[in-house]
């Protein structure tokens, strides 16, 4: 079972490896992990799923083991991902728990879990532990004691989502593909921003008939590409499939990195929250520390992995963080992501400069990047000792994995925390020096690994 119990979730292949049973377990034992300060609200658990059929028996299994702990259930029903972060804010719950398995095929379910105030639970916040005692103490019996309650939340949603919106014109044309999944129920909170909209694949469909819903792929934003072009968009967007994840593709429908939507998004945010941090993963771009620092901001580089990034930008009072998989994190959203809230202020910002998306992005596409390349070693602290040996004259940081700067080019190297893969990370001033000096990293790392990240 060890294999279900990830990072910052927790996901397998339904039945075989996450079912009904292990759902109760993981419920019944979830009390375990819980603080006191987080019981302290009330000992109420938000438990939401998305859109797979066997998010439903998984759901109400883990909520049989919630009440069997003597925990209250607060039903949501069909969520996203971020809904389920607000309403453990909204509601002042102590918990919460998301029955998905993300961007993951049809075949895989999972779990993402929350605290109270939506702080995440990772493998060193929890997850860990609670696979500890999944294996080693058998649920007993289900005797639900705790309460149980169904909740409408998106009327609330609704309201505190449409907050972000500043100014509806002009109205702009927008192709939007969900992929079947969860972004389907943010259908009507679309159509209330004055968009031309171009739908794509709208509807709840588990098994993803159209595409993956993994918009980190450059093939599953082929679709997308071809709206955009075909209809004259000013904007793509792409989510994932429980709808935590934006990926954006511009009028010219190229595909804009997310570090670049983060260095975009610095300036109006920090016109509102003048001079504070802006938080952004170790991946990002340099341009993204320089519009950070352009907009007076002071830019903070973290780890990998939304429990890192929540956890700084709570601690240092950050209005706003992204990440290059896609995910933006928002002070006045719980610190919880929110890809429909980042949507609104990239349409905001097109709105109040009145240029194309292409226009905007130009000064920040100044560098020349790989994107994230993936490396299959077995031994992976070793190799990571050898680059700090070849390339002991960088200057070197150890915040994840290992960053080596120059005056013209960097790069990071970080482990998985899954697979025996290293992941690499290139940028340069040049495409000419990004060639002259990527062949140095993939003599030590060999040859790239082929498919996604």
């Amino acid at each position: 079972m060890g294999g279900i119990f990830k990072a910052y979730d927790i996901r397998g292949v339904y039945p075989a490896e996450i079912n009904e049973q292990v759902l109760y377990a993981i419920g019944y034992h979830f009390r375990g992990i819980l603080t006191a300060e987080d019981l302290a609200c009330g000992g109420q658990i938000v438990v939401s799923r998305d859109m797979r059929e066997s998010s439903v028996p998984l759901a109400a299994a883990l909520a049989d083991g919630l009440r069997t702990a003597g925990l209250g259930v607060v039903d949501i029903g069909l969520a996203t991902t971020p809904m389920n972060y607000f309403a453990i804010g909204h509601l002042g719950a102590s918990a919460g728990i998301q029955v998905t398995a993300s961007h993951n095929p049809a075949r895989y379910n999972g779990a993402k879990l929350s605290r109270r105030d939506a702080i995440p639970v990772s493998s060193e916040t929890g997850i860990g532990e609670l696979e500890t005692m999944v294996a080693s103490r058998p649920a007993p019996a289900s005797s639900p004691t705790g309460s149980f309650e169904r909740q409408e939340i998106f009327p609330a949603y609704r309201e505190h989502i449409l907050r972000f919106v500043r100014g509806r014109e002009p109205r702009l044309k927008v192709a939007v593909d969900v992929a079947n999944g969860m972004a389907t129920l943010y259908r009507p909170l679309l159509e209330a921003l004055n968009i031309e909209m171009v739908p794509l694949f709208f509807g709840l469909d588990g098994s993803f008939p159209n595409h993956e819903a993994n918009p980190l792929k450059p093939e599953n934003l082929r679709d997308l590409q071809k709206a955009v072009r075909e209809h004259g968009c000013a904007l793509g967007l792409a989510f994932d499939g429980d709808a935590d994840r934006v990926i954006l593709v511009d009028d010219q429908a190229d595909i804009v990195g997310a570090d670049l939507v983060t260095a975009l998004l610095a300036g109006p945010v920090l016109e509102r929250f003048p001079g504070r941090p802006i938080v952004y993963d170790i991946r990002s771009s340099w341009a993204t520390k320089e519009a950070i620092l352009a907009a007076g901001g002071q830019p903070v580089r973290e780890r990998v992995g939304h429990s890192f990034m929540k956890a700084t930008m709570r601690r240092i009072g950050s209005p706003f963080g992204g990440e290059l998989a896609g995910h933006f994190y928002w002070m006045e959203n719980f610190t919880a992501d929110s890809s429909l809230i980042t949507a609104i202020e990239v349409l905001n910002v097109l709105r109040h400069e009145g240029n194309a998306l292409s226009e905007l992005l130009r000064p920040l596409r100044r560098y020349a990047g790989t994107g994230e390349i993936n490396f299959h070693v077995e031994d992976k602290p070793a190799m990571i000792r050898q680059m700090a040996e070849v390339f002991s004259d960088g200057r070197i940081d150890y915040v994840d994995g290992i960053s080596v700067e120059y005056d013209d080019w960097w790069f990071n190297v970080r482990p998985s925390n899954t697979e025996p893969l290293l992941r690499l990370v290139m940028e340069a001033r040049t495409p000419e020096r990004l060639a002259e000096v990527k062949p140095r990293l993939l003599a030590l790392l060999g040859e790239p690994e082929v498919g996604g990240h």
